[in-house]
Parts: structure tokens; C-alpha cells; sequence
């Protein structure tokens, strides 16, 4: 007869009838190897991740700074590549295209513009200091995101954004989103009845746009207060609302499906 093994749920070693020792199956406390391979696995996997992350952002990176410096399309994907020390392929492997490289910039120059601009007035604040909020903040992107900026609204060389509508819809429901408390404002009697909230965001977003980019393209005067003059500017454009300058005047809700990224009526 073969012995019996050590007692139950311990490991031990079990004689057999031609006398060779085998060791007991029964070991609960010792680390299975395919639990190590799994965790290695999964550890490798995460740094893999983090390491291709870590190559998109030096590509966005130097992307944006190249667009920017030298327009978009004079910026090939080869010098792209040359900037960071990769190879053409390489960058491709991330990125299937130039356009694509573009929209990834874009998207998070647009999130950006949207994330950072606080939160809305309560509804007993007075309606116009909430449009010079909202219309102050796009101003004040163009000086903390330069370079969005700049490859957002006045490059005009770049591809359409409704290329890719679907990734960039949340655009459109933030524009949305202004309009209607234009339309609110005008409820509570802060302009004109009868004023469209349409031809009201396109006349503030011009203005307002005006005078980022001067500043951003460093037209300004000697000495003169680039602040100043947006601050001036959107307060008269409001002022001459205030007074029905566009009561009679109406502009098309600009179509998304016709948005460029370049210009401001995204």
C-alpha cells in the first residue's frame, strides 16, 4: 500500500507503489508563477502606456510650436520628426497624419478654452457683467494659450474641424450654451427686445477678437495698454447693443458643419 500523505491542506511528499516520491498538490501558501507573470505583465503594459504617452506629448508639443512658428503648411511631418529625434515612421505609428496631429491640437486648445473660464454668474448678478465675463475670458485665452491661440483662430491654412465633427461637438454646445444666456440677457431687459442673441455674439466675439490679436500679433502702438483697449472695446461694443445699435440687424447663425477651426466662429 503507497503511505498517506502529511495532514490535510499541508504539503508533503507521497510515496508511490514503485517507490518514487511526488510532491503534495496541496500548497495554499506559495505564490502561483502565473499570478507573478500576470502582475509583470500588467506592470509592463501600464510603463508602456505611460511611455507612449509621454512621445504624443513631445509630438503635440513640437507640432504646435512649429505650426505656430512657421504656419501649417509649410510644417511637414519629416520636421516634426526632426524636432523630437524620431523617425517620419515613428510619428506615424502615433499619428496617422498631419491633419490629425492638428485636430489633437485643436481639441485641447478648444478644452481648454472652455474649462478655464470659471463658473457661470447666478442668475441675480447682473446679465451684462456676464457677458463681459464670458467675453473677457476668450481675451484672456489669447494671453495664457498663445499659441492655441494663434492655431485655433487666425491660421487660416489649417484643415476643418467638421472633418471631424463628431469628436468636436462639445464646440458647438458650448457656442450653444453662450448664445443662450445672450438670449437671457435680453429676457431681463439688459438689451434691446427684439435684439437676435446670434447677431449679439458675433458683434462681441468680433470685437473681442480684434483686439487679441493685435496684441497677439503685436500691432499696438508704443506704450499702448493692449488690456486696456480690450476692455474699451468690448464695453463700447456692449454700450452701442445696449443703445439698439443691432436691434434691426441680423446675422445667420454660422453653420457648424461650415466651421473652420481657424476662425472665431467655432
Amino acid at each position: 500500500m503507497a503511505a498517506s500523505s502529511e495532514d490535510s491542506g499541508t504539503a508533503g511528499n507521497t510515496s508511490t507503489s514503485n517507490g518514487v516520491n511526488i510532491l503534495n498538490a496541496v500548497q495554499p501558501n506559495r505564490p502561483s508563477i502565473y499570478n507573478y507573470k500576470e502582475n509583470n505583465h500588467l506592470g509592463l503594459k501600464e510603463r508602456h502606456g505611460r511611455e507612449r504617452e509621454a512621445v504624443s506629448r513631445s509630438i503635440l508639443d513640437a507640432a504646435r510650436e512649429l505650426f505656430v512658428t512657421h504656419g501649417y503648411q509649410e510644417v511637414s511631418i519629416r520636421k516634426i520628426a526632426e524636432r523630437i529625434e524620431y523617425s517620419p515612421a515613428a510619428i506615424y505609428s502615433y499619428f496617422p497624419s498631419k491633419d490629425d496631429i492638428f485636430f489633437a491640437l485643436a481639441e485641447e486648445g478648444f478644452r481648454l478654452l472652455f474649462t478655464t473660464g470659471g463658473t457661470p454668474r447666478s442668475a441675480s448678478a447682473d446679465p451684462l457683467d456676464e457677458l463681459r465675463r464670458m467675453f473677457g475670458h476668450y481675451y484672456e485665452f489669447s494671453k495664457s494659450h498663445p499659441e492655441y491661440f494663434a492655431l485655433m483662430f487666425l491660421d487660416r491654412s489649417v484643415p476643418r474641424i467638421s472633418r471631424d465633427w463628431e469628436r468636436f461637438g462639445f464646440v458647438g454646445e458650448m457656442k450653444h450654451d453662450m448664445v443662450v444666456r445672450i438670449g437671457t440677457a435680453i429676457e431681463r431687459g439688459a438689451l434691446p427686445a427684439g435684439t437676435s442673441p446670434h447677431t449679439v455674439f458675433r458683434i462681441l466675439l468680433t470685437a473681442i477678437h480684434g483686439a487679441a490679436t493685435l496684441r497677439l500679433c503685436d500691432r499696438l502702438a508704443p506704450g499702448e495698454d493692449a488690456d486696456a483697449l480690450a476692455r474699451a472695446t468690448l464695453e463700447t461694443a456692449i454700450q452701442g447693443l445696449r443703445a439698439g445699435a443691432a436691434r434691426d440687424i441680423s446675422f445667420a447663425p454660422c453653420s457648424d458643419i461650415d466651421t473652420r477651426s481657424s476662425r472665431h466662429d467655432a
